[in-house]
């Protein structure tokens, strides 16, 4: 149970992701100067694996050597970033590290739906006088409704199977407050040696993934048929 309530936490708080990608997707969109520059920074994350990922960030929790250590030299005493040691922030910690390393890839497809939408239309827009914020709600995000799903399924995948990091991190601790279907099942076959165990959690997990992707696969299809039949 701790296992599946942590994998739901760990989607809807690496959802952020896809948020700030879309919001970074837009600045650089607009801003046509430096965009392959920051759009190079914002992707970096990805050619770092998640184990290296997770290693990084556990010695940025290290309350002797990270964020906190360098909030106490500039003064602020009362700084606490050990969120690893607190079985209630622990996972919260895994979030951010998942959000830093996928960030740049949400943001990279979000700028690709936004390329994709016809200039005709932002120009229309302007001439109109629609405010910022009416174009971005009203027409852009539903024109991309199509990227958002995309970026949901890829998401989901990713929070499913997520073990690298949270083993590099917290190695599922403290105690099993950041246990995850994939280390849950991992653990099993590793360290309890016990096969049976591993493999009915596993089916277990294959169901409950089928059942969350199953609808979204044919949402995704059912669009792209509607798509098909509007180019028609």
């Amino acid at each position: 149970m701790t296992s599946l309530r942590n994998v739901v936490v760990l989607a809807i708080g690496s959802a952020l992701a896809i948020v700030l990608g879309f919001i970074l997707a837009a600045m650089i969109e607009k801003e046509k100067r430096g965009e392959g520059f920051f759009r190079t920074i914002f992707l970096y994350p990805l050619a770092v694996s998640l184990i290296v990922t997770g290693i990084v960030w556990r010695w940025m929790f290290n309350p002797a050597l990270g964020v906190q250590n360098f909030l106490h030299q500039l003064g602020w005493e009362s700084a606490n970033f050990n969120w690893l040691a607190d079985p209630a922030t622990a996972i919260y910690g895994i979030i951010l590290a998942s959000i830093w390393h996928g960030l740049g890839f949400y943001m990279a497809l979000m700028l690709a739906g936004l390329k994709s939408i016809n200039t005709e239309i932002w120009s229309a827009a302007k001439l109109d006088g629609v405010s910022f914020w009416r174009l971005y709600v009203e027409i852009i995000i539903p024109m991309l409704k199509f990227t958002f799903l995309t970026c949901a399924i890829l998401l989901s995948l990713g929070v499913v199977k997520t073990y690298d990091i949270v083993l590099a991190m917290t190695n599922g601790g403290p105690g099993t407050s950041t246990w995850t279907p994939a280390y849950f099942v991992i653990n099993a076959y590793s360290t309890r040696s016990n096969i049976g165990y591993a493999s009915a959690s596993a089916v277990i997990m294959l169901l409950i993934t089928a059942a969350v992707f199953l609808p979204l696969m044919l949402v995704t299809a059912w669009q792209v048929r509607r798509r098909q039949a509007a180019a028609v």
